[in-house]
């Protein structure tokens, strides 16, 4: 898997590789080949990141792309970002129309003072914090063990209540 970097105004800075086992997701891979380092990223990082969606006054942000990809799964039409790593995240750009950060938690120490970083930063600068996590070990795991409809109901109940009609499709 091949990833762009890109800064706030969408100009490529880096790049982010992944090796996939070609078997899927088991115990032992997690869903990466076996190889030394299954994830490599080159470029300039720091406060950038891999986007889905253009951000306005609302976006949520992570470290992993198999993380935000799995939450907008639930949240289809709101903006993303992937930071990368824990660190990468605590120093995430905010852009300018940005008022509502979603923080989606990894449920590891580094992933708990990234966020707790992020949403220092974000309160700093005027912006609405709130962090979203998974019921499991991250939003990956959430999809692919609990299921979609487990994701979404999650998901759900964890975002401002304007935000749900804004980005989640509801189920018919």
């Amino acid at each position: 898997m091949i990833a762009a970097v890109t800064d706030l105004s969408g100009h490529l800075t880096g790049a982010h590789r992944a090796w996939l086992d070609p078997g899927g997701f088991s115990e032992t891979t997690l869903g990466k080949a076996l190889i030394d380092t299954p994830k490599r990223a080159m470029g300039d990082l720091l406060g950038h990141a891999v986007r889905f969606g253009v951000a306005g006054e609302v976006m949520a942000a992570g470290e992993g792309i198999e993380t935000m990809l799995s939450l907008r799964c639930a949240l289809p039409t709101m903006p993303m970002i992937a930071a990368l790593s824990a660190a990468h995240l605590s120093a995430i750009l905010f852009p300018e129309t940005l008022r509502r950060l979603y923080s989606a938690r990894d449920d590891d120490p580094a992933g708990d003072r990234a966020m707790a970083t992020l949403i220092d930063r974000a309160q700093e600068a005027g912006i609405e914090a709130i962090v979203i996590s998974p019921r499991l070990g991250g939003f990956n795991e959430d999809l692919r063990l609990l299921g979609f409809d487990a994701l979404q109901a999650a998901s759900r109940v964890q975002i401002a209540a304007q935000d749900v009609a804004r980005f989640m499709e509801l189920a018919a």
